[in-house]
């Protein structure tokens, strides 16, 4: 290495659990120079608010796309005052700014959403099934909303803010209107909460968001060094998975507030891959699964591309059209509202 001795920076959101994904990443990288300290290249940290952390009042579903968590970062990474972004791969847009690139993927957790019940009622709700009629769910994702009004009509769904602490802090409290939330089980288990997870929420009840679960490492594109270290780090199989489903994101044109399911499973070269795109109000719903298999990410993007036009040839334009407009109809009321 030509530099020897430079320094990457690593960045991300300042919340308690992009930090620890932070330091996930940052171990990876000392990892591979264990043994070999003296020619090692030098890692820092440095953590940022960004638009997406900002803005707790609005719902996500009004506020735009995946953006909000990225732009504050990428605008760092181009001024090159930061070498490395660590994000949570569910959170990065599908098409990224000139000159920057995904160049690292690492090992995937579980990607499945969980329930999490109200402190006291661990041992009375086990699952979404023992919960009573009108109970309140919390939950930001509309996509998570979408696919559990088709099962659960009787239950209400409200959005639900903040970090990790924080929603968990609005659940737990006994004047809180919240029954139980919905949070993806990655998180929970890298903020060493795992112990406060109630059932797991898997297909074909819900399926998880595109990439969830996994950190993508984003650097500048001309960036050789950068490059080379995070091909190191790289697990392959989850690249495989994760390109596949983003593939179809792209192809749907959807952002994070965009009720996408997908689930995908890597046997051998043995790719499975199942899309969804639900109405809403949960009434309608496409669904369609690929299986083949695939030499590698060019192979696995393609597939979800696929996939995604598969799913447009069954209705799934139709619902995404219908967003689009309930969006922009909610979007101009809020406006409003603020005006008056």
């Amino acid at each position: 290495m030509s530099e020897s001795r430079r320094t990457f920076v690593l960045a991300s959101r300042g919340s308690q659990l992009a930090q620890i994904q932070t330091n996930i990443a940052l171990d990876s990288f000392q990892a591979l120079y264990s043994n070999d300290s003296e020619s090692a290249p030098k890692f820092s940290t440095s953590f940022m608010s960004t638009a997406g952390d900002k803005n707790q009042s609005q719902a996500l579903f009004l506020l735009g796309g995946k953006a909000l968590w990225t732009k504050e970062l990428e605008v760092a990474l181009l001024d090159k005052s930061v070498d490395m972004l660590v994000h949570s791969f569910k959170d990065v847009p599908t098409t990224l700014p000139d000159g920057c690139m995904i160049a690292g993927i690492m090992e995937r957790e579980d990607p499945v959403d969980s329930l999490v019940v109200k402190k006291g009622k661990e041992n009375e709700w086990k699952t979404l099934d023992d919960l009573p009629e009108g109970s309140v769910i919390g939950t930001s994702s509309v996509r998570r909303v979408a696919q559990l009004k088709r099962k659960y009509p009787g239950l209400k769904f409200i959005d639900v803010r903040g970090n990790l602490n924080t929603r968990l802090a609005k659940l737990d409290d006994p004047d809180g209107p919240y029954a139980a939330i919905i949070l993806a089980k990655s998180g929970m288990v890298r903020l060493g909460k795992g112990d406060r997870l109630t059932s797991d929420l898997g297909p074909p009840t819900l399926y998880h968001a595109v990439s969830q679960g996994a950190l993508a490492i984003e650097i500048r594109n001309d960036d050789k060094e950068a490059l080379e270290l995070c091909k190191r780090i790289t697990h392959q199989d989850t690249a495989i998975k994760c390109v596949a489903e983003r593939a179809c994101l792209r192809v749907l044109e959807g952002g994070c507030s965009v009720p996408v399911g997908v689930a995908t499973a890597l046997r051998g070269d043995v790719l499975s891959i199942t899309g969804c795109v639900t109405s809403l109000d949960g009434s309608r719903h496409v669904e369609h699964t690929l299986e083949e298999a695939v030499n590698g990410v060019g192979a696995a993007e393609d597939m979800g591309a696929r996939l995604a036009r598969k799913l447009i040839e069954t209705g799934a334009k139709e619902i995404l059209e219908e967003i689009n407009r309930d969006r922009e109809r909610r979007a101009a009321e809020a406006e409003a509202k603020e005006k008056v």
